[in-house]
């Protein structure tokens, strides 16, 4: 075994941050619908999340840091990952967009600004809006 098996990359420590936060919001009510099983899987894979990984998150996503990428619009990205959780059910609940305000200040987005950002960001989600006119219209609220 190579010393770099050992050793997440900070890349892939981000990964492993992200889908904990994601598996936090798929929780935070007490529960994972389907749907949310379904989006886990799917974030799991884009994010390049191990079985073993998977399986270790999905008990104890607390155990895992944040760990925000340096890029704005990636930053942006997580965001929006973050959202499409939330409204997997067809509902935004109280508990969760306060945990996603939480988890983005983690973000570096500006806690004066978070709960606006945040809610732009749910709008924009429940109409559709794909991840590139997304991150235009954080980036113009996120300015003001």
């Amino acid at each position: 075994m190579a010393i770099s098996d050992l050793y997440s990359t900070g890349k892939h420590k981000q990964e492993i941050g992200h889908f904990a936060n994601i598996v936090k919001i798929a929780k935070v009510d007490g529960k994972i619908s389907d749907g949310e099983t379904k989006l886990l899987i799917r974030a799991g894979i884009n994010l390049n999340i191990t079985l073993e990984e998977f399986s270790v998150i999905l008990n104890n996503p607390e155990k895992f840091p944040i760990n925000p990428p340096a890029s704005y619009e990636e930053r942006i990205e997580r965001l929006y990952r973050l959202a499409k959780m939330i409204l997997v059910d067809g509902e935004a609940k109280l508990i969760e967009v306060e945990l996603m305000r939480k988890i983005a200040i983690g973000l570096h987005f500006p806690i004066d600004n978070v709960e606006k950002v945040c809610d732009e960001a749910i709008h924009l989600v429940i109409n559709n809006n794909e991840l590139n006119d997304f991150i235009v219209a954080i980036k113009k609220v996120d300015s003001v």
